[in-house]
């Protein structure tokens, strides 16, 4: 029994995934980024500890952005009309994403930057 709910939840969290996917622009974007990293790091031979931390800024950025979508459907259903502290709620969980997405960003810049320099 206790096998069966440990693999429902699973399927519920995938579920979850594929969901904030198709119906998120912000989730596509981010995993398009993440492809194109991992392209670059294929390209550029990327050490190990350079695609830990890669994958790691990877976890922390779609995380943010999937708990960022929970929190946006949450407050639409608790507050379907304009509420000034929904609103703020909301922006708060997105300014949470843009912080992981540009310290990620920075991150991508001191790995490959230079890789990039060497090459030209």
């Amino acid at each position: 029994m206790k096998e069966k709910k440990l693999i429902n939840s699973f399927k519920y969290a995938l579920t979850g995934i594929k969901s904030a996917f198709k119906s998120e622009r912000n989730m596509k974007i981010h995993i398009t980024a993440m492809i194109l990293v991992i392209i670059l790091g294929l390209v550029l031979k990327i050490s190990t500890s350079e695609w830990i931390v890669s994958f790691f800024c990877f976890a922390i950025v779609i995380s943010a952005e999937l708990f960022n979508t929970a929190i946006e459907i949450t407050v639409d259903l608790a507050m379907p009309k304009k509420n000034e502290e929904a609103k703020r709620a909301k922006d708060i969980a997105a300014g949470g994403v843009l912080v992981c997405a540009i310290f990620s960003a920075f991150i991508g810049i001191l790995i490959f930057l230079p890789k990039i320099i060497e090459l030209v």
